[in-house]
């Protein structure tokens, strides 16, 4: 059984696939229905997840959907902080990560409250997020990521892209490891839709229980992305849940210990069915 070691020493354990909820304080993510621009919108979005079931709550400032390009440091730090200072003052227990690559953002964050920081780069655009995530003794997600949001999609190869990602996310936790954080503050992401083509999903996703064998935490952020709009026949963003829940039962088949979903409700309840059938 998997766990992640809070900075406090608690442990979170993954006894069935947990659910991560996605708030978005972004005017341009892929999907509107993330999209929040207002603390208390953003507030009252927390409210309903928590309600709903969701155990980690992520918190992201700048959109990294494929041609999307930067926001600064600053705007990002105040789209998220006071984002998770409102959630941290009326939760104290929920868990928060934030979806950064930048060192100062989620040294801001952890300050207002975050416990996890969420890094689409793996701790390879920001030099100094190793240590950041060692001085704050905090839990990190290693994503895989083929280059930038920016250029991304543009023709990504692989000759094995199962064996690549899984290659690169050993290198990424050996890293890690050698920088002072433990095996039990790192939860590993195969980086669904960044820098991948759709065969390239469907492949990590179908294989997603290789990356148990790293020995750490898995998460599989998959929810209403394109590839699961093309498997249902060009479907955009607003009616891709059925395809969400969908994956989120297969990960939780192949025992995934995570899934960040934008629709709490409906992913945990499915997941809750899986886990009783199981």
């Amino acid at each position: 059984m998997n766990y992640i070691t809070l900075r406090d020493g608690r442990k979170f354990i993954f006894d069935s696939t947990k659910v991560m909820g996605i708030i978005n304080a972004t005017p341009d993510s892929f999907y509107y229905g993330s999209r929040v621009n207002d603390v208390e919108i953003a507030l009252d979005k927390a409210k309903g997840m928590i309600e709903e079931g969701a155990e980690i709550l992520d918190i992201g400032g700048e959109s990294t959907r494929p041609g999307s390009d930067p926001v600064s440091e600053e705007e990002e730090i105040k789209r998220v902080v006071p984002v998770i200072e409102a959630i941290r003052k009326f939760n104290k227990d929920i868990l928060i990560s934030v979806d950064t690559y930048r060192a100062r953002t989620a040294e801001y964050a952890i300050k207002a409250g975050a416990d996890i920081v969420n890094d689409i780069s793996a701790m390879t655009f920001d030099n100094d997020m190793v240590n950041v995530v060692k001085r704050f003794n905090v839990p990190i997600i290693l994503m895989h990521i083929k280059g930038t949001p920016k250029n991304m999609q543009n023709n990504p190869h692989y000759d094995d892209v199962v064996k690549e990602v899984y290659d690169f996310l050993k290198e990424r936790i050996e890293f890690s490891i050698e920088n002072g954080i433990s095996k039990d503050k790192i939860i590993v992401d195969p980086g669904i839709g960044f820098g991948k083509l759709y065969e390239h999903n469907i492949e990590l996703i179908k294989n997603i229980e290789v990356f148990k064998q790293l020995g750490c935490s898995v998460l599989l952020a998959h929810s209403r992305k394109s590839s699961i709009g093309i498997a249902l026949g060009n479907l955009p963003p607003e009616e891709r849940l059925e395809g969400t829940i969908a994956i989120s039962c297969y990960a939780a088949l192949k025992g995934v210990d995570l899934v960040r979903v934008h629709d709490v409700k409906e992913n945990k309840r499915a997941i809750k069915m899986i886990e009783v059938l199981k």
